[in-house]
């Protein structure tokens, strides 16, 4: 739920600062493309640090090398968060279609967590309903976000 709380407050932050005449920011495309970018990062924070062992259970058993996934899935984040905000149309596509497939390969261990009733920074995941739903508009962001809507 934190990932989309920081999505819609960087959104409107941004937003609103191009309302005052910043002229990047005067379109919703790279408000989002940012907003996007620093809600990724928010969450690959999580993939270290004290959240680090949460994240590892959240991983299904079914995929071998939890602790290296995690990792991997967090330098992801990063990367498509540096794609998104890279002016070039070429990186910035390669980026979108990298985070919606992303976003589709993490969706299991959403559903696992759910299903465990794992926590998360000591809270109970997001409900797999909601978590569905939060997935989908992701998913649908990062495809408004991508160069062809531009």
């Amino acid at each position: 739920m934190i990932s989309l709380i920081v999505l819609t407050i960087a959104f409107v932050v941004l937003r609103m600062i191009g309302w005052t005449g910043v002229e990047p920011l005067n379109h919703w495309h790279p408000c989002l493309q940012i907003a996007l970018a620093i809600m990724l990062l928010v969450t690959a924070s999580a993939h270290w640090g004290k959240r680090r062992a949460e994240m590892i259970r959240m991983v299904p058993p079914f995929f071998s090398h939890p602790a290296m996934l995690v990792s991997l899935t967090g330098i992801l984040e990063i990367m498509g968060a540096i794609g998104l905000v890279i002016p070039f149309t070429v990186i910035n596509g390669i980026a979108a279609i990298g985070l919606f497939l992303l976003m589709l390969a993490l969706f299991p261990a959403n559903v696992h967590a759910a299903r465990q009733h794992l926590t998360l920074g000591g809270r109970p995941v997001t409900p797999l309903p909601l978590r569905t739903a939060m997935q989908l508009l992701y998913l649908v962001l990062i495809i408004l976000a991508s160069p062809w809507f531009a």
